[in-house]
């Protein structure tokens, strides 16, 4: 793609927000959606190489050792080798996963060769970058059970007709410790000891094993292996790049440039990191209902943070939608919605894309859930001992903890929603206190012992809604 073409494909972008179309109904989400796939999927190899480096350099949080010197490697006319690198230590990768991934595609697409890393030998170890103790071993069984799907749930972002899907077993299995030691014996104790999370977790007693310790070693063996001019990474990651680079430069290799992508924060918007165990996170393999649903439902402070990071919008055209919402002229949930729709096209499919939007508006934007079509369902008769809190957390999985429940109750979110046949809506509010109290108490004390035929009872939580059958 020329320069010019990529600029007439910028212009497109901003008129139609410029446009200030309806992006939570009209058609114009779908033109959106169309532009950024064009965009996806453009030839980028034709654009200069200072231009190159700062649509990289845009989504890194830090450049090593700086942004000349990836602009003057993406200068030398040659496709070089892209390292990106995840150790399976779980069966799901999520879209804290995807920000360096977004950077690995425009690589690919300005004709670099990458190469998609499995650590499944670095995944026995544990990364211990920001750990507070040791982390439970992984077995081999482990690690191939968790790896299993790994290449169909982040093929979205690769196109793998171009790239490499390789495990770091190849050479770490069949490496002989002369080798190994000779690397080691280049590199001082204080590298790996003045890390401040491995000194605190000696002076609380916590424990430090050997194996943690050489860690980002191991890792840097990868980089030596393929001898990688570019890895990216999250700046959780910055110490063990920084590693790479020492251990490339040890044996004589030029250091790798290194692009460290900020962490992404969990959908709950309480400042942590998005994680599979805090039940924060989007998972690439999500139906696409339910990735649409789950980016509906982020902290709205956290949109400009995944605009940024999760789509190929460039800075000023979000700086224009951000900017439309501050003066009133654009609705945040329009903004949040393409988001939503962005990312989920990006897995899923425009298609399928704008029919989670479409799905979405139906359960959450008409007035009588009885339209909303099929809602999640639970029988009072057969869980009525259950409190609120465990029909929304434990029976129906909709929640992901007893406490959630009970905040939103204090902030007068937890209802029951009553609709009769003849049109008549009522709505009841219930306190932090019938968050915790049995179904069939609740019912009772808002004489709703059952739902009746001329009746649909519906319990909801924030954004979750249940109907009670």
């Amino acid at each position: 793609m020329t320069a010019t073409a990529f600029d007439r494909s910028t212009a497109r972008v901003r008129e139609l927000i410029e446009d200030e179309g309806e992006l939570r109904e009209g058609p114009e989400l779908g033109r959106l959606l169309g532009l950024l796939a064009e965009r996806r999927g453009a030839d980028l190899s034709g654009l200069p190489p200072r231009r190159q480096a700062e649509l990289l350099g845009a989504r890194a949080a830090q450049v090593l050792p700086g942004g000349d010197r990836l602009a003057e490697l993406l200068a030398e006319g040659r496709p070089l080798t892209v390292k990106f690198g995840i150790d399976p230590t779980g069966a799901e990768v999520h879209l804290g996963h995807a920000v360096p991934m977004l950077l690995a595609s425009r690589l690919q697409r300005m004709g670099h060769r990458v190469v998609f890393l499995v650590g499944d030998i670095t995944a026995r170890i544990g990364d211990p970058s920001g750990r507070s103790a040791e982390r439970p071993p992984l077995t081999e069984a482990d690690v191939r059970r968790n790896v299993a799907t790994y290449r169909q749930q982040v093929g979205p972002f690769f196109d793998f007709a171009r790239a490499d899907f390789r495990f770091n077993s190849e050479w770490l299995e069949p490496m002989t410790l002369p080798r190994f030691l000779a690397v080691l014996a280049e590199l001082p104790a204080s590298a790996a000891l003045q890390r401040e999370d491995f000194r605190t977790r000696l002076a609380e007693g916590s424990g430090l094993t050997l194996a943690e310790l050489v860690y980002s070693v191991v890792m840097a063996m990868d980089s030596v292996e393929l001898a990688a001019d570019v890895e990216l990474g999250g700046l959780d990651q910055l110490l063990n790049l920084q590693m790479c680079r020492r251990v490339m430069g040890a044996v004589g290799q030029r250091p790798e440039v290194v692009l460290a992508t900020g962490l992404i924060e969990g959908t709950d918007g309480t400042g942590a990191k998005m994680s599979k165990s805090k039940n924060n996170y989007v998972g690439l393999g999500f139906p696409a209902e339910e990735m649409f649903g789950r980016l509906m439902s982020c902290a709205d402070r956290l949109l400009p943070a995944y605009l940024r990071a999760l789509t190929e919008l460039l800075d000023q055209e979000i700086e224009l939608l951000l900017a439309q919402v501050d003066d009133g002229r654009r609705h945040p949930m329009a903004v949040k919605t393409l988001l939503a729709a962005a990312v989920t096209a990006t897995v899923h499919g425009e298609d399928a894309a704008l029919a989670a939007r479409d799905a979405f508006r139906a359960r959450y934007s008409v007035r009588r859930y009885s339209q909303a079509g099929p809602l999640p369902a639970v029988d009072p008769a057969v869980h009525g001992a259950a409190t609120i809190g465990e029909l929304l957390v434990r029976v129906s999985g909709e929640l992901p903890s007893l406490n959630q429940v009970r905040r939103v109750a204090e902030a007068g979110g937890l209802r029951l929603v009553v609709e009769h046949t003849d049109g008549a809506r009522r709505t009841v509010p219930l306190s932090r206190g019938e968050a915790d109290e049995r179904l069939l108490v609740v019912l009772g004390a808002h004489e709703l012992a059952r739902p009746g035929a001329n009746r649909r009872v519906f319990l909801r939580c924030g954004r979750k809604v249940l109907e009670l059958t």
